[in-house]
């Protein structure tokens, strides 16, 4: 079987990371299958990719239509200047798009695969758009759909070009199931973690350095945030819960990430959160380390926070903690619930409740056997929940499948 994947970012991002395990996954266990991902820059995505076994094409993404995006829409923050800058972005997308689309449909034409697999929102409408006779063409979303207004009306739009549906947890497949309704099926396969790379065991790093903070004392609690920029990565709540713990505690606070995407209006920048962590009178207590070595990263935290604002479609930092034995705090929110079992492999702090993160930060610095005894229950319990041979199987399958079954070109729906 030929394979060719769809990626709108060449960063490494969750869903490209996740892309990475996929293809490595489905390399072992399907060794004669050919896979080529079409890349739209020449980014980090591209070295790690080739590394896992699939041959790689850049074809240049337009910036005109990199930078759409609807976070604003999404994040609550929606205006009428929004609309019209949304619109002129739109507008010069669409100049550039043929010219785009046409290098993409002989990129693809020249690997002749039988599924085109699609990450990305982008990606999902233009493999709809370009795709082949005799392709089956597979969307695998890392995203929820009802909240993005012209996400929503183009996935309904070309639906009918789509002859499967991946989603990387329940909960999102829930969502895009509300959206599209029957018509298309479905599946559920959740991410996978390098279980030989994200181990409590190896190298780590020196984060006060990094994050340009002076050594700290013997007895310091290490706590991070590992995200991006995005608005939605719970920074603030983060910085507050860190404001809370005593300051007879001794902690440390890491943000560990850094900007990603082209899209606009989507991330802080780090000016931003200096800001808000000189707002806080946490200059001593907390830096940003930029991007890192995500396992090395993990391991030098004893205890890792995801505090996402809004539902984690899946949450990957989650997984990779968990397979490194740290003590880990989540929201559980969205199919970040799905992956953890609350009080036993990780403790549960709400969305936004930064006194809630607070307490259970404060009750992790004070007790290192219940760091441990979360932590080892957590690495139990990723060998099982994120094994990549599971992963590989589930897609297998469902291209299998799929490939058998591959629409022919339908008319594109009516808007909604």
């Amino acid at each position: 079987m030929r394979i060719s994947w769809l990626s709108v970012s060449d960063q490494l991002g969750g869903s490209e990371v996740a892309l990475i395990s996929m293809i490595a996954g489905l390399r072992d266990s399907r060794p004669d299958w050919q896979c080529q991902v079409v890349l739209p820059g020449d980014g980090p995505l591209r070295e790690r990719i080739e590394a896992a076994g699939a041959q790689c094409v850049v074809v240049p993404m337009p910036p005109a239509l990199a930078r759409v995006g609807e976070s604003a829409a999404i994040r609550g923050r929606w205006s009428a200047g929004s609309t019209i800058t949304l619109g002129l972005r739109l507008a010069a997308s669409a100049f550039a798009l043929p010219a785009y689309e046409a290098r993409l449909a002989r990129t693809l034409s020249a690997f002749r695969p039988d599924i085109i697999h699609t990450n990305g929102f982008k990606a999902h409408v233009l493999g709809a758009r370009v795709r082949l006779p005799r392709c089956a063409v597979v969307w695998h979303l890392h995203e929820y759909v009802s909240r993005r207004p012209l996400t929503r009306w183009l996935l309904r739009r070309y639906a009918g070009r789509c002859d499967a549906i991946v989603a990387n947890s329940a909960s999102v497949a829930a969502d895009v199931a509300s959206i599209l309704g029957a018509h298309t099926p479905v599946y559920v396969v959740r991410n996978a973690v390098d279980l030989t790379v994200y181990t409590p065991e190896g190298p780590r790093l020196d984060l006060d350095a990094l994050a340009g903070l002076p050594p700290a004392p013997a007895d310091v609690t290490r706590v991070g945030l590992v995200a991006t920029f995005a608005l939605w990565k719970g920074h603030e709540t983060f910085l507050d819960a860190l404001q809370r713990v005593p300051a007879s505690r001794s902690i440390r606070g890491y943000i560990i990430g850094g900007p990603l995407y082209d899209s606009s209006g989507s991330q802080y920048s780090k000016r931003e959160l200096e800001a808000m962590i000189d707002a806080r009178n946490l200059r001593s207590r907390a830096g940003l380390t930029g991007f890192l070595e995500s396992a090395p990263a993990m391991r030098s935290l004893d205890v890792v926070v995801h505090a996402s604002s809004e539902p984690e479609p899946f949450g990957l930092v989650i997984a990779e903690a968990m397979a490194c034995g740290r003590a880990l705090i989540t929201t559980a929110h969205g199919g970040a619930a799905e992956i953890i079992e609350a009080d036993r492999d990780a403790l549960v702090a709400p969305p936004r409740d930064a006194r809630a993160l607070a307490t259970a930060i404060d009750r992790l610095a004070a007790d290192p056997k219940l760091r441990e005894s979360i932590g080892s229950r957590a690495r139990a319990a990723a060998m099982t929940r994120f094994a990549p041979e599971r992963m590989a199987a589930d897609l297998a399958r469902i291209f299998e499948t799929t490939g058998k079954i591959a629409k022919p070109h339908r008319p594109l729906a009516q808007s909604a």
